[in-house]
């Protein structure tokens, strides 16, 4: 077997990367098992690795691998003591200094919270030792092959999100001014925190890589694992950040099939997973790969988003495949696609196990599967702006809503808007037919006005919009009514209303005030919310970006709501829509109100004018009367200014 050789050296056979820094999950302990550590990375003296091993003591081993044993130790930090994974170089081990300090130095510099940190290492005559933070679940494939953990579809997709948010940010470079190739992505390389979140470790084998250079390679030996290894990489030594994509790809197969990269349980002449999985996704028989714990778990929308993304992933030429940034935005939106799938099941009070009629098909003919049916598409929008409405969403009767809301009786309003009341509601859990107060689960019900110059087009643009988007930070529609002239409006209920209420100080009934911390969990929900939307592939433009649309759970959860106005965003090859200039003057771009060009960056200045207002507890049409302005945007501006002469004429006094 050849491979490709680095500078005209000899080659050198290919080997797996160093073993995790933790492979084992039942171990206990009463010490912290992990920290978040932000600390440089220190050189510890050889005598405190003998004590904190306790003379490398054979019953803290908790894994081997291609660089040698690993110990779980204690490692005093201060006043404390931090339970550590120790890793010790084998004298035996065919890897050495150069693995050693490659990952001394890229650990140094790589912070991150889906990283695994590097504690800090000892380099003492022929001992060269790693320490890091301790992972008390171990690894990924301990749990898929091992210890058969019952891991559920959420969880797994939530692991793969994390392990594929370590990997974007090794790529990109973001804060470390450089892209890093890790050469060795594998289930036994993803280690899981105590929360199960994923963090990405062993980087004996990584190489740095140029940023924002995609089709850029290094010339190297071929190091990896068998099953993982890029194709492409393997045949002509050419590594580049694709590379890392391909391996990834398998870890996606591998979560999905529960089948190791190479399985001989697999066909006789089909030992790789990757061949195996890509015959039957081929023939679309998704029934003979889908691991057997979760396919009565899986939505058929979700599925359609993970082995799309996880198919692009594995293409041959490494130029078709996707960046890690797209990756993760594929799987967000599974498990969004997910967890929509979820909340409706549980809403109607039915479990997933009941309702496999509407999830998986799983055909025996080939028929009927996700990849022959256009309306699971993601990509197949052409029907979302249509004069029918989406067949999805529920259509309710007049009466029943009437019902619903004792009569759309006052003292259940919730607000009031520019469209109409919303009130709050009542319905069956199990068949949303209306139920008496208290009774069932609750529901907004929001009703046009007699009044109200905002009617049909507005109401269908929530139907159109709401019916076709899912993610966790927009809020859910579940149905409709159109009755002769009454248009009403079904949405999950949300406890704490909208933002508005906890911030202006000139509101009529104001809220207990938000911490600083909660006011900046709930707007990194609204800044996700907007991501998802401009990034669909008709690009919304939400057009009405501003507190009173920012909806809060009983956890102050924030899900982007009033999508009345919002619009398609323009066509390819343009920049803008030219529309009429509508919303509220306070939050809307200048340069929108001057020309009526509408584009996604409109949405970014609302957006920054919600941040003004969540920081300062002002309303955006507040009156200023010093700087003779009613825009906080312009208050704003104008305070910055006069700061800044204030700051350069004490600059000239000192």
């Amino acid at each position: 077997m050849s491979f490709a050789t680095d500078g005209g050296r000899e080659p050198e056979p290919s080997t797996s990367a160093p073993a995790s820094a933790s492979s084992s999950a039942s171990t206990s302990t009463s010490i912290s098992t992990s920290v978040e550590w932000s600390q440089p990375c220190r050189n510890f003296e050889f005598p405190e690795i003998l004590l904190a091993t306790e003379n490398f003591d054979e019953s803290l081993v908790i894994g081997r691998g291609g660089f040698g044993k690993v110990y779980r130790g204690k490692i005093i930090n201060g006043s404390s003591v931090v339970v550590a994974a120790i890793k010790r170089l084998d004298s035996m081990s065919n890897q050495g200094a150069a693995e050693f300090w490659a990952e001394v130095h890229m650990l140094f510099k790589l912070r991150h919270c889906h990283l695994v940190s590097l504690i800090g290492y000892c380099n003492h005559g022929k001992e060269m030792i790693l320490v890091y933070e301790y992972m008390p679940h171990g690894t990924l494939e301990d749990h898929l092959h091992k210890l058969s953990t019952p891991l559920s579809w959420v969880q797994r997709l939530k692991i793969c999100i994390g392990a594929a948010r370590g990997l974007d940010y090794l790529h990109t470079g973001t804060g470390i001014g450089l892209g890093v190739i890790h050469r060795d992505v594998k289930s036994s390389n993803i280690l899981l925190h105590e929360t199960w979140a994923a963090k990405i470790s062993d980087f004996g084998l990584s190489r740095i890589g140029p940023t924002n250079q995609p089709s850029t390679y290094v010339n190297t030996l071929v190091k990896g694992t068998f099953g993982y290894l890029d194709p492409n990489y393997f045949t002509t030594g050419r590594l580049t950040r694709k590379s890392d994509v391909y391996s990834f790809g398998v870890v996606l197969l591998e979560v999905l099939c529960r089948k190791r990269a190479v399985d001989k349980s697999l066909d006789e002449e089909q030992w790789g997973l990757v061949g195996w999985a890509q015959e039957y996704i081929k023939e679309e028989k998704l029934k003979h790969i889908v691991d057997s714990d979760i396919r009565d778990q899986i939505s058929t929308k979700c599925l359609k988003e993970f082995i799309g993304i996880t198919e692009r992933c594995l293409l041959s030429n490494p130029k078709q495949r996707p960046m890690m940034t797209e990756v993760v935005f594929s799987l967000d939106c599974a498990l969004t696609l997910q967890e929509k799938t979820n909340t409706s099941l549980q809403a109607a009070g039915k479990t997933i196990f009941s309702r496999m009629v509407d999830m998986l098909p799983f055909p025996s003919s080939g028929e009927n599967s996700v990849h022959s049916d256009p309306k699971l598409s993601s990509n197949n929008n052409g029907d979302m702006f249509s004069d029918v409405p989406n067949s999805s969403l529920k259509v309710f009767k007049f009466a029943d809503l009437k019902k619903a809301t004792s009569n759309f009786r006052d003292d259940l309003v919730l607000g009031q808007g520019a469209f109409g009341k919303v009130l709050l509601g009542w319905i069956d859990k199990k068949t949303f037919v209306p139920s008496r107060y208290g009774v069932g689960i609750p529901v907004a019900i929001k009703r046009r006005s007699a009044s109200s110059i905002r009617g049909n087009s507005e109401w269908l643009s929530e139907v159109r919009f709401l019916g076709c988007l899912a993610h966790s930070n927009i809020i859910s529609l579940l149905g409709y009514c159109n009755h002769e002239q009454e248009y009403l409006l079904v949405y999950e209920y949300m406890q704490n209303r909208s933002l508005d209420r906890f911030l202006y100080t000139s509101a009529h009934v104001r809220a207990q005030p938000l911490s600083w911390k909660t006011r900046l969990i709930i707007l990194i929900g609204v800044a996700r919310g907007l991501t998802y939307v401009h990034s669909s592939k008709d690009e919304i433009i939400h057009r009405n970006v501003e507190c009173s649309s920012i909806l809060l759970d009983q956890a102050f959860n924030a899900k982007l709501g009033g999508f009345g106005l919002a619009r398609s965003g323009p066509e390819s090859g343009k920049t803008h829509v030219s529309t009429r200039v509508v919303g509220n003057s306070g939050v809307l771009a200048p340069e929108y109100i001057a020309t009526g060009h509408l584009s996604v960056k409109c949405d970014i200045y609302s957006f920054g004018v919600v941040l003004l207002e969540t920081l300062t507890g002002l309303k955006a049409n507040a009156i200023m009367g010093r700087y003779e302005t009613q825009n906080l945007a312009e208050w704003h501006q104008n305070v910055l200014q006069t700061n800044l002469r204030i700051g350069h004429q004490v600059k000239k006094l000192c």
